[in-house]
């Protein structure tokens, strides 16, 4: 078996460690003394200490990460640490205050919310099941944050997908494995997705049943979507490519917006596309997941809990979504680092 989320502050224009901020949201120049380029993790990093005064972080098309800020000192800070500043008008005491709105208006099967770092709003999508007097419901809270939530349609309908890199069985369901892990103790384990450890026990790698893997040592689901099984036998720390070729996973990281992954799935295979959105609230009909990776892969019924990754790293875990992979659509993550921390053990 193998593994397989406008309007903008004027503000003077400043030239601050390489970096030439002009009117708000706009981003100028970058003379040769420029700092060295932050990484992702040192720009959310910077966020998280400038608190209220920043509101996300993204990577530009050049591969520069941005950093959304409210003034220009703070916009100083974010260009002398290597990152493009860019002002905006919301905070993320704002933002978090939409969200809080939508959980207490909005939370309705078939609604999903992240922050878009970009546009400097909280996004509100809405599936095809999301019509009437619920549709109403999420346009009237939308309406009450002044601006900083915007509503979108998306095709289909969000599910999870229940059914799962190569193909993991159990009494009456398939999905998919996500990541070979193991424990500081030497013990060996695999990652999936929790609406998949949440309904079956036992885990075999054929549709017969005769080829057992190992049982459950942990789920969480909803609120979460991630589990845990303890294998049976050592099984190799790589994801099937299903090109007869397999990615050695070395690592794991958190997500950022913008960054080039790719998603392994027994339905659909190999498919690959960009994170669009970090800490997603998903409205499952089962149940409500936060902190959820949003991205533009496509994803099918049976790719459940199959490995997001980027290179050698692991990213996350496939949750759900809605669309498929002739038309696309969107699919949404469970980040790996929080599977990991959960049950204290490492990608190998």
């Amino acid at each position: 078996m193998r593994p397989t989320r406008f309007t903008f502050r004027r503000a003077a224009a400043l030239v601050a460690a390489g970096t030439l901020v002009a009117a708000a949201g706009t981003l100028i120049g970058s003379p040769a003394q420029a700092a060295p380029d932050a990484s992702p993790n040192a720009a959310a990093n910077l966020a998280e200490r400038l608190g209220d005064r920043a509101a996300g972080t993204y990577a530009a098309a050049n591969g520069k990460m941005v950093v959304a800020v409210t003034d220009t000192i703070a916009a100083r800070q974010v260009a002398a640490a290597g990152a493009t500043p860019k002002i905006v008008k919301r905070g993320a005491a704002e933002l978090n205050r939409a969200t809080a709105e939508l959980e207490r208006s909005a939370r309705i099967p078939g609604t999903a919310w992240w922050v878009d770092p970009a546009t400097n709003q909280v996004v509100v999508s809405v599936d095809s099941t999301v019509t009437g007097a619920k549709l109403d419901r999420v346009k009237a809270a939308a309406a009450r944050s002044g601006g900083a939530v915007r509503v979108e349609p998306e095709t289909g309908v969000l599910s999870t997908r229940i059914t799962g890199g190569e193909s993991i069985w159990g009494g009456g369901g398939v999905c998919s494995l996500g990541f070979n892990v193991r424990s500081g103790s030497g013990a060996y384990y695999f990652l999936t997705a929790g609406h998949c450890t949440d309904v079956v026990s036992n885990w075999y790698g054929d549709r017969s049943l005769t080829n057992y893997l190992g049982s459950n040592a942990g789920s969480s689901f909803p609120g979460n979507d991630y589990g845990i099984v303890r294998l049976d036998d050592y099984e190799p720390g790589y994801v099937y490519l299903y090109n007869g070729q397999y990615q050695d996973i070395t690592g794991a990281a958190d997500a950022f917006v913008g960054q080039s992954v790719q998603r392994s799935g027994q339905t659909t295979g190999l498919h690959g596309g960009t994170v669009t959105g970090l800490n997603a609230t998903v409205n499952y009909v089962d149940g409500t997941v936060r902190g959820l990776i949003r991205t533009n892969v496509c994803a099918e019924k049976g790719d459940s809990g199959g490995a997001l990754f980027s290179g050698s790293t692991a990213i996350g875990l496939t949750s759900g979504g809605n669309g498929n992979c002739t038309s696309g659509g969107t699919t949404y993550f469970q980040p790996v680092t929080e599977a990991l921390n959960a049950y204290g053990v490492d990608v190998y």
